[in-house]
C-alpha cells in the first residue's frame, strides 16, 4: 500500500482527497492529453491539493499531497538543476508533477524523468494547453465532495449508533456499529489501558479478546499499539479541558482503517461520553441510596426489624441469614474532591472487595466524606481476618480513584463490634464517630471503634472549654518548652507512655541511650512538677496526650 493514500470507491481515496488517477479522468486535465511518463503504478496516490507555480524553489511552499501544475519554467535549464528540481519534490511528498509541453519544454528532458523514476514520483506531460485555474477548480470541487461524502457516511453510522441508544442499547451495541463499519475489532479502554469493552465484525475476523491479548503483549513489549489503530480519546467531562474518561481503540486487523472510520470513531465518541456519564452519575445515584440506608440505620430511623428486607432491594444478601454482620466505616481525609470522583470510588472500592470474598453493601456520603460498609460474616472469629482484607480494599480503592491527594493524610478505617441488625445500627454509628474522632492519629491499618472510646469522649469534649484548661495543666510546661528549646520532649513523653514506663523499649524506639532517655525523663518531671511513676499522673498524661489534637 502506498504511503500516500489507498483507492477507494469510485475512483476516490482513502485520506480525504481524490486519486491522481481521477484528477488526471476530470475534463480539465483529459482535454490535455495527458502522458505518464514516470511513476504510472504510483498514480493511487492522495491529490489533497492543486498549486501552480512557475519558481524554482516551488518544494519549500508546499507542504506535500499537492498536484503541481507547471509549465517548467523554474526547472532549470541545466540536467543537475532539473534532478534537483525533483528530487526536492518528491522529499517534500506531492501526489504529482504536471508539466503542461509548449515554448519551454516540447519533450520533457531525459533527467527529469529519469529522476522521477528513481524518486517514485508520478510525472504527467500534457500535450495540449490547459487552463491551470480549470483544473484546480475541478479537482477541488471534486476533493470536496469526496469529504462532504465521507462526513454523510460517518453520519449515517453516528444516527445508528444513537438510534440504539435511544432503544435502550448500550456501549456495546454502539461499539458493535463500529465494528461492522469499519470491517475490524473495536474495544473502548479506561485513560490508563484497562479494557472495559470489546466488539468484533460480524466476519470471520479473529476474536477481539485474543486480539486485545496481542495488544497488551506488544504493550508490556513497549510497542504500543500498531501506527495503523485509530485511537480516540472519549472526554470525561472532568478538571481541566483535556479530561479523558476512556479511549476508542480501532485496530487494523483484517483491513487498514479509512479516514471515514476515524470521523465515525469520534462522532461515536461523544454519544459514548453522554453514556458513560449517566451511568456514573446513576452509579453514584446508587452508593449515595444504599449509603443514605446504612445513615438511617445508623441513627436509628430504619429498625432491626425493617432492616434486612430492605437491604435485600440494595442488592445485601449475606449468605448466612444468623450470621454476624460486621459494621466498617472509611472516612477520607478533610478537603478531597468531591462531585463524580464518589461513583469512581464506590466502583473501585466494590471491585476490590469482590476479592474478600464476603457480602458486603457499600454505599458513600460525600458531605461527610464517609464510605459507611455492612459485611456478612458466617462467624465472629473471622472479624480480624476480614477487617484486614476489607481495609486494604479500602484504601486501594482510594487511590485507584484518585480521591487521596499527595501528601494528604491517608483515609481512617474503623471497625465496629460484629452482631445483628440491632448491633449493627449502633455499631455503624459508633464507628462513624470514632473515625471522625480518629483523625491525626498514628497511621493504622485499621482501628478497632471499641479501643478508641477515649478519643471519641475526647472528641466530643473539644468545643468544652474545660478540655482546653485540663490539657495546658498536664503538660503545658512541655508545649511550652518545645516551642522555644530543643530536643522537643513531647515525644519522649508519649513514647514512654506508650511502652507503659518500660524505659529500655522507649530508648529502642527512640534510638536513644539509656543515660539520654533518663535525663530527659528527669526535665520533663521538673518541668511538670510531677512523679512520673504515679499511676494518677501517668493517666492524667496519657490523657492530655490524647486530648491535644483537639484543642488550639
Amino acid at each position: 500500500m502506498d504511503s500516500h493514500g489507498t483507492q477507494g470507491p469510485q475512483g476516490t481515496t482513502t485520506q480525504g482527497g481524490i486519486t491522481v488517477q481521477r484528477a488526471l479522468e476530470l475534463p480539465g486535465l483529459r482535454g490535455g492529453l495527458p502522458e505518464v511518463v514516470a511513476g504510472a503504478e504510483r498514480l493511487q496516490r492522495t491529490v489533497r491539493w492543486v498549486h501552480a507555480g512557475e519558481v524554482p524553489n516551488i518544494a519549500s511552499l508546499l507542504k506535500g499531497g499537492e498536484l503541481l501544475l507547471t509549465t517548467g519554467l523554474g526547472l532549470g535549464t541545466r540536467p543537475a538543476e532539473q534532478r534537483a528540481f525533483v528530487r526536492k519534490l518528491a522529499e517534500r511528498g506531492i501526489a504529482a508533477l504536471v508539466v503542461e509541453l509548449g515554448p519551454r519544454f516540447a519533450r520533457l528532458p531525459a533527467a527529469l524523468v529519469e529522476t522521477a523514476r528513481a524518486a517514485g514520483l508520478p510525472l504527467v506531460q500534457l500535450h495540449r494547453e490547459v487552463p491551470f485555474v480549470t483544473v484546480t477548480e475541478e479537482v477541488h470541487t471534486e476533493i470536496v465532495n469526496g469529504h462532504y461524502a465521507l462526513l454523510q457516511r460517518a453520519e449515517e453510522v453516528h444516527r445508528r449508533c444513537t438510534e440504539a441508544l435511544l432503544g435502550g442499547g448500550g456501549i456495546p451495541q454502539v461499539l458493535g456499529i463500529l465494528a461492522e463499519f469499519s470491517g475490524n475489532p473495536v474495544f473502548l479502554e479506561t485513560a490508563d489501558g484497562q479494557l472495559l469493552y470489546a466488539a468484533g465484525a460480524d466476519t470471520e475476523c479473529a476474536d477481539p479478546l485474543q486480539v486485545w491479548e496481542g495488544l497488551r503483549g506488544r504493550a508490556a513489549d513497549r510497542e504500543g499499539p500498531p501506527a495503523s489503530a485509530v485511537i480516540v480519546d472519549v472526554p470525561g467531562g472532568g478538571p481541566g479541558a483535556g479530561s479523558v474518561r476512556a479511549r476508542l481503540v480501532l485496530l487494523a486487523v483484517e483491513s487498514a482503517p479509512l479516514p471515514v472510520h476515524r470521523i465515525a470513531a469520534e462522532r461515536a465518541a461523544g454519544s459514548l461520553a453522554v453514556v458513560l456519564m449517566q451511568a456514573r452519575q446513576e452509579e453514584e445515584l446508587a452508593a449515595r441510596g444504599r449509603g443514605d440506608f446504612l445513615t438511617d440505620l445508623a441513627e436509628g430511623r430504619i429498625t432491626a426489624e425493617d432492616a434486612p428486607a430492605q437491604a435485600r432491594v440494595l442488592g445485601f444478601k449475606p449468605g448466612s441469614t444468623d450470621g454476624p454482620l460486621l459494621p466498617v466505616v472509611m472516612r477520607t481525609a478533610d478537603g478531597l474532591p468531591t462531585g463524580g470522583g464518589w461513583a469512581v470510588l464506590a466502583r473501585a472500592v466494590a471491585e476490590e472487595l469482590a476479592s474478600v470474598g464476603v457480602p458486603a453493601l457499600l454505599g458513600v456520603r460525600p458531605v461527610e466524606g464517609r464510605v459507611p460498609l455492612l459485611l456478612g460474616l458466617r462467624s465472629e472469629s473471622e472479624r480480624t481476618a476480614v477487617a484486614d482484607r476489607v481495609a486494604a480494599a479500602l484504601r486501594a480503592g482510594v487511590e485507584r480513584a484518585g480521591m487521596r491527594r499527595p501528601g494528604s493524610q491517608p483515609p481512617v478505617v474503623v471497625v465496629g463490634v460484629a452482631g445483628g441488625w440491632a448491633a449493627a445500627s449502633a455499631g455503624l454509628r459508633h464507628a462513624a464517630e470514632t473515625a471522625t474522632a480518629a483523625q491525626g492519629l498514628s497511621d493504622r491499618p485499621w482501628y478497632d471503634a471499641r479501643r478508641l472510646d477515649i478519643d471519641l469522649l475526647l472528641w466530643r469534649l473539644r468545643d468544652h472549654p474545660d478540655l482546653a484548661a485540663f490539657v495546658d495543666r498536664a503538660i503545658g510546661p512541655l508545649r511550652a518548652h518545645d516551642d522555644r528549646s530543643k530536643p522537643p520532649l513531647l515525644p519522649t513523653l508519649q513514647t514512654y507512655l506508650a511502652h507503659a514506663g518500660r524505659k529500655a523499649e522507649t530508648a529502642r524506639e527512640l534510638h536513644l541511650n539509656r543515660q539520654t532517655l533518663y535525663n530527659r525523663l528527669a526535665r520533663i518531671s521538673e518541668l511538670l512538677g510531677t512523679d512520673l511513676d504515679d499511676p494518677q499522673t501517668v493517666l492524667a498524661l496519657s490523657l492530655a496526650l490524647r486530648a491535644r489534637r483537639h484543642v488550639p
